[in-house]
């Protein structure tokens, strides 16, 4: 790790997504908001409202608001718990949610969905990160179980076990494979499931609440926790904050209902999260995905490095100031004149280069990814520096702390990327003859 101020677990962050460094830390229990999003569903409000008046966290520090998204009669809720409400406009759950956040009053925003009832250690379980790191966002268990018939009144953490019904294998095996999101990297917003998380009250509003284009089922907790990962977050699962679910996973439904839904969130994604693996392998993104800055020496090093660096990066934006006059770089809206963008990784180049292996390029900007490295330092093979390149995420954190010792930094040696003479053979290049020499 390198960086300019050492870490202890007395600071209100960790170094990456390391959220075991405070695992031995508890904290003073932390004003709760719980915000359950409800529409139609009185039998399943009424287990979770009891499942929630069960809980171990204290009760003075302990806040419940159902947010109800337009049902055809409001909701019947007990003494002291608050009801806000929006009209029926269809599938509103990202609106939902922020209408509750917005009149929550605590430190930690718990989110629960009416048809997820929690066990009675959920809430303190949950919010402990939470209330520990302001960047934390921490997802609970969700069991499922069949709850048809069953009294309101009985403890789930009694009749759950005993009806259960299969977990989803991938997100169970995707919580073994990361060791509960320690290992987070740039897909892990996958993981991270709106009826059972958590944050910080002043993370959720300097993120951003969820984004209330999406309106109907699914996909609006992937493109929050994408969102709030580029922003810093600190992925945490938490297995023994249990809540169940009154029915099967969404996997349950018939094929072509669950194919259709899929596809749909999907396509939905495409523009919003521009990372492999969710991005579109051919269409460009509304937001490139890496910015590159270039500073300009010759019209022919531009060309040759815009063109090899954009062969490598399709979704990238090179950023020259200015862009010289030729038709071929203005022709393309990759190559641009000025910064607009906050990339989620930005390479700044000392020369104009040439790319002669993307691949060995595009592996060590693939660090970037993950949740550890912030900055990467870029040579050539014969020693000479290149330049460095960030992520938005570590970018985001030193902005926050004042510090870049919440990333590691590392070296990486670029085969095959080279620093450009002033003139280089654009015909050669053109033309993949005569090799390196023609343009070093």
């Amino acid at each position: 790790m390198t960086g300019d101020t050492p870490w202890n677990d007395r600071m209100p962050w960790v170094p990456g997504n390391r959220w075991d460094r405070v695992a031995h830390l508890e904290p003073q229990p932390p004003r709760v908001s719980v915000i359950v999003t409800h529409y139609a569903q009185p039998a399943e409000l009424a287990r979770t409202l009891k499942a929630l008046r069960r809980q171990d966290h204290p009760r003075n520090r302990l806040e419940i608001i159902v947010a109800d998204d337009g049902s055809p009669e409001a909701p019947a809720v007990p003494e002291g718990v608050l009801l806000v409400r929006q009209e029926d406009r269809g599938f509103r759950a990202a609106a939902a949610r922020n209408l509750g956040a917005a009149a929550a009053s605590g430190d930690v925003l718990c989110f629960l969905d009416a048809d997820t009832s929690p066990e009675p250690e959920y809430v303190r379980r949950i919010s402990r990160l939470p209330a520990l790191l302001s960047e934390a966002v921490t997802v609970g268990r969700r069991r499922h179980a069949d709850f048809a018939g069953v009294p309101a009144q009985i403890p789930v953490e009694e009749c759950g076990p005993a009806r259960e019904l299969p977990e989803p294998a991938w997100l169970r095996d995707a919580y073994q494979r990361s060791q509960n999101l320690l290992l987070a990297d740039d897909r892990s917003y996958r993981y991270v499931i709106s009826a059972v998380v958590a944050c910080s009250r002043s993370f959720f509003d300097e993120v951003g609440g969820f984004d209330e284009t999406f309106s109907s089922y699914g996909g609006e907790d992937w493109e929050w926790a994408h969102r709030c990962w580029q922003a810093g977050a600190v992925l945490a699962h938490v297995p023994d904050a249990v809540a169940w679910h009154d029915g099967p996973d969404w996997a349950g439904r018939g094929d072509s209902e669950r194919e259709a839904e899929g596809n749909r969130q999907s396509i939905q994604l495409v523009t919003k999260i521009p990372v492999d693996g969710s991005a579109a392998r051919g269409l460009l993104p509304a937001m490139p995905d890496i910015e590159v800055r270039v500073p300009v020496t010759t019209t022919a090093a531009a060309f040759v490095c815009a063109d090899s660096l954009l062969a490598a990066l399709p979704r990238a934006a090179v950023v020259m100031a200015p862009v010289p006059d030729a038709a071929a770089l203005r022709a393309d809206p990759r190559v641009r004149s000025a910064v607009t963008e906050d990339p989620r990784v930005r390479v700044e180049l000392e020369h104009p280069v040439v790319v002669l292996r993307p691949d060995a390029l595009s592996d060590a900007l693939a660090v970037l990814g993950e949740g550890d490295v912030g900055r990467v330092h870029l040579r050539s093979a014969e020693g000479v520096p290149l330049g460095s390149a960030t992520s938005r995420r570590a970018r985001a954190r030193s902005t926050r702390w004042s510090t870049r010792s919440g990333h590691a930094e590392t070296t990486r040696v670029i085969e095959g990327m080279h620093v450009l003479r002033a003139e280089p053979s654009v015909e050669a290049w053109l033309g993949a003859w005569g090799g390196a020499p023609r343009f070093l």
